[in-house]
């Protein structure tokens, strides 16, 4: 027997207001013959399935490397603060920055 899960409560913050919790929040919960009648997502939904699990592919012109980097949580707490694109700021600033070692 499954053990069922307790009522989860309105938490703010989390991406979605009281309006929308109040919404959902009368579904009612499944019964155990109706989680095992249910079928899995990829079974009545395959191409939907399909295309959530290909992800975006290679790159097609391949100009930038993925590497894990270090850097000082100051210094990213700066960049994170400039709001989106903050990634694109940080090679801008590491590209001037070797332009200048390279002289």
């Amino acid at each position: 027997m499954r053990k069922r899960a307790t009522l989860k409560e309105f938490a703010p913050g989390r991406g979605y207001a009281r309006k929308d919790w109040d919404a959902v929040s009368d579904n009612p919960e499944l019964t155990d013959k109706e989680l095992l009648q249910a079928k899995p997502f990829s079974e009545v939904f395959p191409d939907l399935a399909a295309s959530a699990r290909r992800g975006r592919g290679p790159q097609k012109a391949p100009t930038k490397e993925l590497v894990t980097l270090r850097l000082d949580r100051a210094a990213l707490a700066v960049f994170r603060a400039t709001g989106p694109g903050w990634q694109r700021r940080i090679d801008e600033a590491v590209k001037k920055a070797a332009s200048k070692i390279a002289g």
